[in-house]
């Protein structure tokens, strides 16, 4: 496998400051924009102790946070984890385009 080294942006960490939960995991979600912070999700090119890029990552409210980093156990059903991190990651970037810090041409 390729490993590249990790993409580091600022402009895309800061933006997910004052912005709504992107995973909203149900029973867990404090729903709290102060505590959102960008979450890096799970990558194949990175390692388990290496964070994602800061592409691959989401806005995301410290409950569900400590839920997707492993810190809170939570029982997923099949398939249901990487429903909510693919839609997450949609929501996130939809955001990113239209505030234009992502430019699509």
């Amino acid at each position: 496998m390729i490993k590249f080294s990790a993409l580091r942006n600022n402009k895309l960490r800061n933006a997910s400051k004052g912005q709504q939960c992107s995973i909203q995991i149900l029973g867990v979600c404090n729903f709290n924009p102060d505590t959102v912070v960008l979450a890096h999700l799970p990558s194949s090119t990175h390692g388990m102790a290496y964070k994602s890029d800061d592409i691959w990552a989401i806005d995301c409210c410290s409950n569900c946070h400590d839920v997707i980093d492993g810190r809170v156990p939570f029982e997923w059903e099949p398939g249901e984890k990487e429903r909510y991190f693919l839609t997450a990651l949609h929501i996130t970037l939809m955001r990113r385009v239209r505030d234009r810090i992502i430019e699509v041409e």
